[in-house]
């Protein structure tokens, strides 16, 4: 039979005592703090098929109440609000917080919650398809415009949500595509999205976007124009033969019909170049994204003399 000796290992127990003993006289004499924090809000047991109308409250304001050491010890996520939505009902739904409903660690007191009521819009569930609109901007290099419409492949996606917001919905939409100063087709993968928060795309999430870009439709020549000298050098004359050039413009009915002749200006670059005789490629400046097919012709020759005194 084994004897009991309270008096056995009797250094480790005094130890023992006196730690706690410690413990307990730093514990009682810390003081008892309040403060306000913001938590979580996690909406648990959420009903299938149905839907949050709006934008459900993320977090709530609580006051908690403790030791300072006890308060400074807590970190992200240790106290958090919990709404229970099982067997909820559709329609307007009140909830009532109360501090039985944070959770929060040993030693840590809930003493109020803010607000003291969550209301929710619950709705059932609805999916629907619905076009996918392409977003397209810029315009084309001068002389070539957009054809037709841009095509959307697929160009029709479901959506998922509360019933009246998938309803009320007609489109979605594509990230912005640009067109700027290309002369070809475009194709490319965007994006796409809802204007509605409360919306979502069940599963697709990018689209082929095809936007054609063509040579205006409408062409048209501007005959004589006089060809103009640019950056020619310091004491130095040109002349230019032959003086006059036709300018072939092309682009959309709109854009051709109101370029006046006075508005096409044609000529040659002369920097770097000293006295000589050269032949030169005739440029042309061109307004409201007209392009230029031809200038005929195409090169002149340019002779370059010094200025005397």
């Amino acid at each position: 039979m084994n004897r009991l000796w309270p008096f056995r290992n009797l250094g480790l127990k005094l130890l023992s005592l006196g730690i706690g003993a410690l413990l307990w006289i730093s514990v009682s004499g810390e003081e008892v703090v309040e403060r306000g924090l913001r938590a979580p809000l996690e909406l648990q047991q959420f009903p299938q098929g149905l839907e949050i109308q709006g934008e459900a409250p993320s977090t709530v304001d609580v006051r908690v109440r403790g030791t300072a050491g006890a308060l400074s010890r807590m970190g992200p996520g240790d106290i958090v609000a919990v709404l229970d939505l099982r067997a909820v009902r559709p329609g307007n739904r009140m909830f009532a917080m109360t501090p039985e409903q944070v959770r929060s660690p040993f030693g840590v007191e809930v003493v109020q919650v803010t607000p003291s009521t969550i209301v929710l819009a619950l709705e059932k569930s609805l999916t629907r398809s619905v076009p996918i609109v392409p977003s397209v901007e810029g315009s084309p290099a001068p002389g070539y415009v957009v054809s037709g419409k841009a095509v959307v492949t697929p160009d029709h996606v479901d959506i998922i949500g509360p019933e009246t917001a998938v309803k009320r919905a007609t489109e979605a939409v594509t990230e912005t595509i640009s067109v700027e100063g290309l002369n070809d087709a475009l194709r490319e993968e965007v994006t796409i999205g809802l204007l509605d928060p409360s919306l979502r795309l069940k599963t697709q999430r990018t689209v082929d976007v095809t936007v054609k870009i063509v040579p205006g439709p409408m062409e048209r020549t501007v005959r004589g124009r006089p060809i103009r000298v640019r950056d020619l050098g310091a004491r130095l004359s040109a002349q230019v033969m032959p003086t006059v050039v036709d300018v072939g413009l092309r682009g959309s009915r709109e854009i051709i019909n109101r370029i006046d002749a006075d508005d096409v200006h044609p000529y040659v670059d002369l920097s770097g170049l000293g006295e000589g005789e050269y032949t030169l490629v005739v440029h042309t400046d061109t307004p409201d994204h007209a392009g230029v097919t031809r200038v005929d012709p195409a090169m002149v020759q340019v002779r370059i003399t010094s200025v005397k005194d």
